[in-house]
């Protein structure tokens, strides 16, 4: 390849915009958009839902449906306009030059072929490669993207293999023809952060290997600092700030841009001290975009007859290499100036024990038979000696990958399973064995839960004031209707939604407006526990935030006790005041949030800690990827639940690690492990996490 060549981008949008044409009229999805991708270069796209980002990676496919036009700029892959390409042009360069990774890895494979089938047919179909040799060359993929014994995995089903399993075949699939351009959707969104850790790498690897270019599209700004060379920031439609990653992570020049990083809990914000600072407001809809700048409703540096001037082009940064801002004023702004009501709040003391758990144990008894009638069956342990306590006004955090027992742990707490064996206290109540239909009202009501997902737990058929209204009658609160009528309207209140919301039906709302919905049903009640379930995992990042203070304010003010069930460290580092870190059933470690995030650590919790991508540039990290998936429940390891993942087990003589389970050992004030490491191993482990100091730029 020629020097000449070897400057030419491999894609190039200019002005780029994309209509969506309905019934009720043109909508403007993505308007003026430009970037460049260099050779082996990686460019982020970032932004809240229904900002363009995706609509951009369709757009460059040439796919955009029946409905989606292309009505201004250009797409260029390698000098050629994608627009005046034929059908039976695209279909060449599609697969072959250019591939692309959905976020969920289950669209782009066939549930009813083989893995090897489905792999095979890339080659053979883009390049008239034999079956042997196609063969040949999909093993060697599965062996390039790290899944274990290949062989046996081409002749297995995709629902025969983990989630993280089937995106690393999506990637494999996409690699198989060398494209060109990799477009990366949300890759990593539905996986655990181990998972997502080695996704990344995997990635990272075989863009050096190969030289793929690559558009990465994520919400998730760690990912994209650990990921991508360049960044565009993008704000209903429009991109609002572009630059290298290093550029516009440490100086920022967009008010949206710097509006995410303080949305985001990083390293130094504290729930009490440094609150999370949310964005107002809420994104625009096509048809309801403002006048000059897009986000000049929700920037606290709005000024009349300037931000709303006039069509804001993107603005070059002067002594920035190739950074660029769609803002008329960020040469003229004070960067470290904060919005108000960004106060710190003072730190709420916990009192006495609320929620006791003692040795608990859930198994499940499940048939080996393939229609559930044999007469053997085998046990699924699903929680293991679990033991901890959780105190009025505290919030423990429970933490680990999927399958090691969190949610299991979160139903027998509920009622929705009763315990196999154990004790768990609710002041002075025993609830183990009391399935939900058999507590009485005032027990149900004392221990509540915010679900995952808002979109699955309000009915869609009811008001949202009605589903309030139901909650309180079955909680016996109010002596009539017009009590809870007031009741219902105070709650709305207190998750800071209007009151003009009662009358609203659930498809009416946003996901941050629904997750406020499940919240204010949760505490409905007054209860003495919330169990908060990944309550802000599928929200993004500037929701999360609100998400998160909201919570952290009803806490304050009612004194409620939060398990918090996440996979998100970083949220954890935030919100919780103790950490309890599962594996497979077991607790491997817990402690306040100090001691879980400095050394010395469980092999677990450190290999956890490595795998949180951090969105900020001084952070350093220790690089620890785990090898293999979580063993089954239906078949675990003997010895330490973790032995078969661990990399200090040769450091334990006599192979103690296979063979006895650990005993619980507490290192200091409460800060416990379930390990067989030495004391002298764990007290030369190092931090997994430090940051340089440097001056903040906003």
């Amino acid at each position: 390849m020629s020097n000449e060549e070897k400057q030419l981008p491999i894609l190039e949008i200019d002005n780029l915009s994309i209509s969506f044409f309905t019934q009720a009229g043109e909508i403007p999805a993505v308007m003026d958009f430009s970037c460049r991708v260099m050779p082996g270069e990686t460019m982020g796209l970032v932004g809240e839902s229904g900002c363009g980002k995706s609509t951009v990676a369709l757009g460059i496919m040439q796919d955009l449906g029946v409905n989606g036009r292309i009505v201004g700029g250009s797409v260029k892959y390698k000098g050629q306009n994608l627009s005046a390409m034929s059908e039976q042009e695209l279909r060449k360069l599609r697969g072959s030059e250019i591939a692309m990774i959905y976020q969920e890895p289950m669209a782009s494979l066939n549930p009813a072929m083989h893995i090897g089938k489905q792999l095979m047919e890339v080659p053979m179909i883009h390049e008239g490669a034999s079956r042997a040799e196609a063969e040949q060359r999909a093993l060697h993929m599965l062996d390039a993207v790290r899944l274990p014994d290949p062989r046996r995995i081409l002749k297995a089903y995709p629902h025969q293999i983990s989630g993280g399993q089937q995106q690393r075949i999506v990637i494999a699939m996409a690699l198989l023809s060398n494209p060109q351009l990799l477009l990366l959707d949300e890759p990593t969104t539905a996986l655990d952060v181990t998972v997502e850790a080695g996704i990344v790498d995997l990635v990272k690897d075989l863009g050096r290997e190969f030289g793929t270019s690559m558009v990465f599209i994520s919400h998730n700004l760690g990912l994209i600092l650990e990921t991508c060379n360049r960044v565009t920031v993008m704000y209903s439609g429009e991109a609002v700030e572009t630059g290298g990653v290093e550029d516009v992570f440490d100086r920022m020049r967009h008010p949206y841009t710097q509006g995410l990083f303080r949305s985001i809990p990083l390293p130094g914000t504290d729930k009490n001290a440094r609150p999370l600072l949310t964005i107002p407001g809420q994104l625009p809809l096509p048809h309801e975009r403002p006048k000059g700048c897009n986000f000049g409703p929700r920037c606290q540096h709005f000024q009349e007859n300037v931000c709303n001037s006039r069509e804001i082009p993107m603005i070059d940064v002067d002594g920035h290499q190739l950074h660029q801002s769609r803002c008329e004023r960020f040469n003229s702004l004070d960067w470290s100036a904060l919005p108000e009501k960004s106060a710190s709040t003072a730190k709420v003391d916990v009192g006495e024990p609320v929620l006791r758990i003692d040795n608990l144990r859930k198994y499940y008894h499940v048939s080996t038979s393939s229609f559930g009638s044999g007469s053997k069956t085998r046990t699924v342990k699903a929680n293991e000696s679990i033991s901890f306590e959780a105190r009025e006004a505290e919030t423990v955090a429970i933490v680990g990958e999927s399958g090691c027992g969190k949610s299991t742990l979160a139903k027998v707490l509920l009622g929705l399973e009763t315990a196999s064996a154990g004790q768990i206290k609710l002041g002075n109540v025993e609830i183990q064995s009391l399935p939900v239909e058999e507590r009485d009202a005032k027990v149900v009501s004392s221990i509540q839960m915010v679900f995952q997902n808002p979109f699955d737990t309000l009915n869609p058929s009811h008001t949202v004031g009605s589903q309030i209204i139901r909650t309180l009658e079955k909680f016996d609160i109010g002596e009539h209707q017009a009590d809870r009528q007031e009741r219902m309207l105070e709650l709305l209140d207190l998750v800071k939604l209007p009151r003009e919301f009662a009358s609203r039906m659930p498809r009416q709302l946003s996901g941050g407006q629904k997750q406020r919905i499940g919240v204010a049903r949760a505490f409905a009640g007054h209860p003495r526990v919330v169990v908060a379930d990944e309550p802000v995992s599928a929200l993004d990042v500037s929701v999360q935030a609100a998400v998160t203070e909201l919570l952290m304010d009803i806490q304050r003010e009612s004194r409620t006790t939060m398990l918090f069930i996440s996979h998100d460290l970083s949220v954890v580092r935030y919100i919780a005041d103790r950490v309890v870190v599962m594996y497979l059933g077991y607790i491997v470690e817990q402690g306040t949030t100090d001691q879980i995030f400095a050394p010395p650590y469980h092999p677990y919790t450190e290999a956890l800690l490595s795998a949180i991508p951090i969105a900020d540039t001084s952070v350093k990290k220790k690089h620890i990827v785990l090898e293999g998936d979580i063993p089954s429940a239906m078949n675990p390891p003997a010895g330490c639940p973790f032995q078969t993942r661990c990399r200090y087990k040769s450091q334990v003589e006599g192979g103690l690690c296979e063979r006895d389970l650990p005993p619980v050992r507490t290192l200091s004030d409460g800060h416990q492990v379930l390990c067989h490491l030495p004391s002298s191993t764990l007290d030369s482990m190092e931090p997994v996490i430090s940051f340089e100091n440097k001056e903040a730029s906003g």
